[in-house]
């Protein structure tokens, strides 16, 4: 018998889009620092703002965006997120005052909440229900690939041409994306009965998400070490020059790897997926936390990569599949709220530590984390496992 196809001409379209939504994302977030502190003349803890206020405004409106989602449509809303962010983009060109820029960062992170929840949801709606977990993987590798590219593209540009180029690259990325996003499916649309009623809890947060999504928030907690301090712990080990081959390894791994951990997800179950990505990544970061030369760093990221690769698209199916199929927006929203509060949080507290007690710590302190992670994923795992048998 037949699989049902994943690469239908919809799911393309959103995986296209999504890779320009990072795309800038990660590129901008690489660069902005940068602008702000050499060319708008900010000291670094202001530079710092432009990623929070982002963070603060995604974090905020997430939890609201399921109950949007089904009240204007999933593809509308995803059709309006886009335009938006594209017009955010563009803005990057015009907007030189700092305050002035902070206001855009949070307007922007506004769009890019509702436009990754919305494409998460579609793509979820537009797998065949027995691929799913395979599906919704190569979905994550858009993001995937938007890791390396984003700084690497930002990165080239800003040192060959000026920031006015970069800004002018990424608004002719995205008006790609959104071109792109014309052939998005429509989604499942929930009955009107749940279109109409008001506000309530279950609206904010899938409640059978929220056990998944608490585990992501933490992994997020412990991966800020990497997203936020890499490049800083790097020049302090005198490896700067070799950070971007840090995430070209790991984005490699995780490519390389997807394949196989999606379709062992959906023919054998997300434990034969998530242990080995709990090892990986605990391994990584304490291979990160000694590090001495430049193959113990790009192993480290070869470890990372692999556990990350494995944890988060997991984690995020789970979250999908906990729920009914006209839910996945509120499921998505849930689960990128938890994933985001991680990050956030994780870039704050681990800053102070850094400051107090030095990098290693903050790795150590990571890994540590992550077993904890997994000790609680096992014992939760475990319970189900022994009612189960008990059932049957």
């Amino acid at each position: 018998m037949n699989k049902e196809p994943i690469w239908t001409k919809s799911f393309m379209s959103l995986f296209i889009t999504n890779i320009a939504v990072f795309i800038v994302f990660y590129g901008l977030v690489s660069a902005l620092p940068l602008y702000a502190i050499g060319v708008l003349g900010r000291t670094d803890e202001e530079a710092g703002l432009l990623m929070t206020v982002f963070l603060l405004s995604a974090i905020a409106v997430r939890p609201f965006t399921g109950k949007i989602l089904d009240i204007i449509g999933k593809r509308k809303m995803l059709w309006i997120g886009l335009v938006l962010y594209l017009l955010c983009t563009i803005l990057y060109y015009f907007i030189k005052p700092f305050e002035a820029l902070l206001v855009l960062r949070f307007v922007q992170g506004i769009w890019f909440s509702i436009i990754t929840t919305a494409a998460v949801s579609l793509a979820a709606d537009s797998i065949p229900a027995a691929r799913r977990g395979a599906g919704l993987g190569y979905f994550t590798m858009s993001t995937n690939l938007a890791v390396v590219l984003g700084p690497m593209i930002a990165l080239s540009i800003i040192q060959t041409a000026s920031f006015d180029v970069l800004f002018i690259v990424m608004s002719i990325l995205m008006v790609f994306g959104v071109a792109t996003s014309a052939f998005a499916p429509v989604g499942t649309a929930p009955e009107e009965s749940v279109k109409k009623k008001r506000l309530t809890i279950g609206d904010l947060f899938e409640k059978g998400a929220m056990p998944v999504a608490l585990l992501g928030s933490m992994i997020a907690l412990s991966y800020a070490s990497v997203l936020s301090f890499l490049s800083i712990y790097a020049q302090e080990k005198g490896l700067l020059p070799l950070a971007s081959t840090f995430f070209l390894v790991f984005a490699a791994v995780m490519l390389l790897t997807r394949p196989f951990t999606g379709k062992l997800f959906d023919e054998k179950g997300s434990q034969y997926v998530l242990i080995p990505g709990f090892i990986t990544f605990g391994i990584g970061l304490v291979l990160l936390a000694y590090m001495d030369s430049i193959l113990v760093f790009l192993v480290a990221g070869a470890f990372i990569g692999f556990g990350y690769g494995a944890l988060v698209p997991c984690f995020q199916t789970l979250a999908v599949q906990s729920t009914k199929k006209e839910r996945s927006g509120y499921a998505t929203a849930t689960f990128f709220t938890f994933f985001d509060t991680g990050l956030a949080l994780g870039s704050y507290v681990l800053g102070i530590i850094a400051v107090h007690f030095g990098y290693q710590n903050v790795y150590l302190l990571s890994a540590g984390l992550a077993v904890v992670v997994f000790i609680i994923y096992l014992s939760t795992f475990m319970k189900r496992k022994n009612k189960a048998m008990i059932s049957s």
